[in-house]
């Protein structure tokens, strides 16, 4: 594995000589992102795969970037243990450095923390193709600027991930699903109501119904915790309780959208899906005529939306007006040459913190370029 990765410094090397981009890239599961134009020389990490320490009782695990995701949630179920935040795969081949790379948590995000509050320490490549480390394999160990955490959510513009520490968590002892039938308002209502509760929520999802049933909808929440807890909260909370199985097979299906309400957009495949980030406690929004109601997760913080692309300025206009935002997650076409208003709009001194701190990483430009909204 030394060799794997001696190699991939001297690509990196050489293409910052040459200033020729380069594409870094895993399992490829998450190349749609954005409509993004992907450019450059293709750096596979798979290669560079295994895991290098695993201490069940310390509940760390350090992890080579191209290891499968699916491989490291199986050894850490063998030990009884997970990580939290349930990364989603979207395709058979995602890798752990593309899952901190992208920073994009599952259904229970809202209640155990994103993939950020999980990552110790990382191993990078820079763009100068020197071996930096950063943080460790403890949880207290930063000491300055949180480097390793800032790695997160950046899609390889700042440098090749080479390994990376995690924080894992033991599997709750017990979990129930209850279904609830109600509008958007409804279920917004019940999760307020229950956030400000001392009650084990771990995940939920109002899933809009099949056009045609205008207002309706279903309202799933997943509890998690102590046995004697989750068994409280059930009789408190009312509704219906699923199998486990049928439940544990709707949220994976939630975390990898492949529910339904994802699949109806092959009939208009012209739609773009965004994602709406919002205060939890925010209202039902005033969506554009013709737009249909949003899938929403995390409580209330998280809002799918399936809209043509005229609907764009719309949408940021009704997350801004309660204090979110909304950013392309899916393109339903192709993108123009300049699609700044499909992403989440940053401020001239944002975009200047950007460009320096890619700047000081990266500093031939040749990581992932154009990956990143700003950078369009």
């Amino acid at each position: 594995m030394d060799t794997v990765l001696s190699q991939m410094i001297e690509r990196v090397r050489d293409a910052a000589a040459h200033r020729a981009p380069l594409r870094i890239r895993g399992g490829a599961s998450k190349d749609f992102h954005g409509g993004a134009p992907l450019h450059g020389e293709v750096l596979d990490t798979r290669a560079y795969t295994g895991i290098l320490s695993y201490e069940p009782s310390e509940l760390v695990v350090t992890v080579r970037a191209g290891t499968p995701l699916h491989a490291l949630e199986a050894a850490l179920a063998q030990q009884h243990q997970c990580l939290p935040f349930e990364p989603p795969h979207f395709g058979p081949g995602a890798t752990v450095g593309g899952m901190v790379a992208a920073g994009l948590s599952g259904p229970a995000r809202a209640s155990v923390g994103a993939v950020r509050d999980y990552v110790l320490g990382v191993v990078l490549v820079n763009g100068r193709a020197e071996r930096l480390t950063f943080g460790g394999q403890v949880i207290k160990n930063v000491a300055g600027y949180d480097v390793s955490r800032l790695m997160v959510g950046a899609w390889g513009t700042l440098g090749l991930i080479a390994e990376v520490s995690l924080k894992v968590l033991p599997v709750a002892p017990a979990e129930a699903t209850l279904r609830f039938g109600c509008d958007q308002a409804q279920a917004l209502r019940h999760l307020h109501t229950w956030g400000a509760q001392p009650l084990p929520l771990n995940a939920s999802c109002w899933v809009p119904a099949a056009t045609g049933a205008a207002g309706a909808g279903t309202l799933y929440v997943r509890l998690r915790g102590a046995v004697a807890a989750v068994e409280t909260a059930c009789r408190t909370l009312g509704g219906e309780r699923l199998d486990n199985a049928a439940a544990a097979a709707h949220w994976a299906a939630c975390r990898e959208q492949q529910l339904p309400w994802f699949a109806a957009r092959a009939q208009q495949p012209g739609l773009d899906v965004w994602r709406l980030s919002l205060p939890a406690t925010a209202p039902v929004l005033a969506l554009p005529a013709g737009v249909a109601p949003p899938l929403i997760e995390w409580h209330g913080a998280l809002r799918w939306v399936q809209a043509g692309r005229e609907h764009a300025a719309a949408l940021h206009a009704a997350a801004t007006q309660v204090g979110g935002s909304a950013s392309l997650f899916i393109a339903g076409g192709a993108l123009p040459a300049s699609a700044g208003g499909h992403f989440d709009p940053i401020s001239a001194a944002q975009r200047r913190i950007h460009e320096r701190l890619a700047h000081s990483f990266d500093p031939a430009g040749i990581f992932n370029p154009g990956r990143m909204a700003w950078q369009r």
